[in-house]
């Protein structure tokens, strides 16, 4: 069920809680990468953390999220296990989709994490036939397709925006807008200065809102959850923000203007979320530092678990596929 219907301490500590983990989560990723312990292509999600994580309280287990190469926080946020991502990052026999996916294809059915796609836009479509089945069984599921903004300025996005909102399915477009799509910043590929406003070429529900404000996210997102369940249609959720790397592992994000990148990352919302928690009573330093305390044992664990889980076996490769060989791998020449 949803954490809570009410923005109060509660909703706001589990927030931040998610905004942490996907916080220490990336620092941990970048220490194991660096040092060898994974080898692994990695789009880092800092800078983003309130966006899945206020979003993600609205959210039961059982309603659907699709995301993108950049979609970790999101799935951290939905409540994939840490461990089964670390398995799936370290290509082990234990992650979510047995090490054959990878960071750019994680899946999660058990919690809604349903697909994550390295194909630009496309979880747009797969989250109206989601949305298309959630009505037709009756079952007030909700669908989150998370995207960029680069992906708002291709078909995919259109075609999904008009059908989801012509079908009236409980889809909640996230446009996750960090200004740079890639290493093309917004401007220079938007027209109209604004992915919010298309919402009403459609005929759907748009709002353009401050993604680093956790309030004003779940209030968006309180608002879109309940349209969809209640079977009113889509709603369209620009939600800005800033990415703090480079496009994926080892960019440095030189085309970034260094001006602007000191600008967010003074204003770290993961920063301004714990002071805030603070300053208004809403927890104690105590108590704060046993919430963070838990999140490292957590992601410790996680690598721990996952280095130490064992390789895929030579079969994986026929299994899960739709054709398989008629004779055993082992009876195959590994070189002609």
């Amino acid at each position: 069920m949803p954490f809570t219907n009410r923005f109060d301490s509660a909703t706001l500590v589990e927030i931040y809680r998610r905004m942490f983990l996907i916080k220490h989560n990336d620092d941990m990723v970048h220490a194991a990468a660096k040092a060898g312990r994974l080898n692994l292509i990695y789009y880092s999600p800092r800078g983003q953390e309130v966006i899945p994580s206020a979003l993600s309280v609205h959210l039961n287990d059982e309603d659907y999220i699709c995301t993108i190469y950049r979609g970790v926080h999101d799935q951290l946020a939905k409540g994939l296990p840490a461990r089964l991502i670390w398995a799936e990052y370290a290509g082990r026999a234990t992650g979510s989709c047995k090490g054959k996916g990878g960071p750019m294809h994680i899946t999660y059915p058990e919690g809604g994490v349903m697909v994550t796609t390295g194909v630009v836009g496309s979880s747009m479509p797969i989250a109206v036939g989601l949305g298309l089945s959630s009505q037709v069984n009756g079952n007030q599921r909700v669908t989150v397709a998370n995207f960029g903004d680069g992906a708002s300025n291709i078909g995919a996005f259109h075609e999904s925006m008009n059908l989801a909102a012509v079908w009236k399915l409980p889809v909640i477009f996230m446009c996750q807008n960090n200004r740079f799509a890639e290493h093309s910043r917004f401007e220079k590929f938007t027209g109209g200065g604004s992915v919010s406003k298309r919402a009403e070429g459609y005929g759907m529900v748009g709002v353009t809102v401050d993604g680093n404000d956790p309030e004003a996210v779940w209030n968006a997102a309180r608002d879109a959850v309940a349209r969809a369940r209640a079977g009113e249609g889509p709603t369209l959720i620009e939600a800005n923000t800033f990415r703090f790397q480079g496009h994926l592992l080892g960019d440095p994000g030189d085309y970034i203007p260094a001006d602007e990148m000191a600008a967010a990352r003074a204003n770290d919302p993961v920063d301004k979320v714990r002071q805030k928690l603070l300053d208004e009573g809403h927890i104690d330093e105590a108590a704060l530092q046993t919430l963070e305390d838990a999140v490292r044992q957590e992601i410790r664990e996680a690598e721990e678990f996952a280095l130490s889980s064992p390789w895929p076996e030579l079969d994986e490769l026929s299994t899960d596929v739709f054709d398989t060989v008629s004779e055993p791998l082992s009876s195959i020449p590994v070189s002609a």
